[in-house]
């Protein structure tokens, strides 16, 4: 007898799985379904989560320039599409949010499994990023956060681990070489961690993306292209 011929999930090929467009986006292999019988081989799934953590720039800086080239509006916009896109995946996602500044290496903001989940909560997110950013002392820690970060996503067992570092790339002004900011990028070699520059003083983010080492920065001014930039990292770094 003919075997029943169902859709089979899970697949390396076939029709786009409109349920995973978010895996896609985050560079899963396994998000298409085909016709097949149920005796065909399926993809094979990880039962463990991605790990990631969000590092935004929360720096004087981005307050008392903000008027100048939004770049506080931009990522509030961003920390919002992201706290969106993930909302419902906990279970393959676990995220963390934290800010760092002149004064701090590690603002809370959202912690693992503890994501906000109306639109209230999200905005009281965004609203502690404005709040430090337009008190708190000049000074610049990302060296600091970026190597806690890459230490705290790696304490529970994942798939895989993600380090994404927000900055205005006003790094020279406080001394700090591109060199070491690579150093502490590649600190861990299970971490996928990279930085992306979301705002700049004349050419200083473009400058930095030369000098970083290949694939650890990106640059980006325009928040609508966000998701395919995010995309980008993790197809590089997953299927690398």
């Amino acid at each position: 007898k003919t075997k029943e011929r169902i859709w089979l999930k899970n697949q390396s090929f076939g029709d786009l799985d409109d349920s995973r467009l978010v895996d896609g986006v985050t560079g899963e292999k396994l998000i298409y379904k085909r016709r097949g019988t149920e005796d065909s081989t399926p993809g094979i799934m990880s039962d463990k989560p991605k790990r990631l953590r969000f590092v935004m720039d929360c720096s004087g800086s981005m307050y008392r320039f903000n008027g100048q080239d939004g770049r506080l509006e931009r990522q509030c916009a961003v920390a919002i599409m992201l706290m969106e896109a993930l909302d419902g995946f906990e279970t393959r996602f676990q995220y963390s949010i934290v800010g760092h500044s002149g004064e701090d290496d590690e603002i809370p903001l959202v912690d693992y499994g503890n994501a906000p989940k109306t639109a209230k909560e999200r905005l009281k997110v965004v609203q502690s990023m404005v709040a430090h950013s337009q008190f708190c002392y000049s000074g610049d820690m990302t060296l600091e956060a970026t190597e806690l970060a890459i230490q705290d996503v790696v304490k529970e067992e994942a798939d895989d681990y993600f380090v994404f570092v927000l900055s205005d790339a006003n790094l020279r002004r406080y001394g700090i070489p591109p060199q070491r900011f690579g150093q502490v990028l590649q600190l861990d070699e299970k971490v996928n961690a990279c930085a992306i520059f979301i705002a700049s003083i004349g050419e200083e983010a473009d400058r930095l993306r030369k000098e970083l080492p290949a694939g650890k920065s990106f640059v980006c001014f325009d928040t609508s292209e966000l998701p395919l930039l995010l995309r980008q990292v993790f197809v590089s770094q997953v299927l690398q």
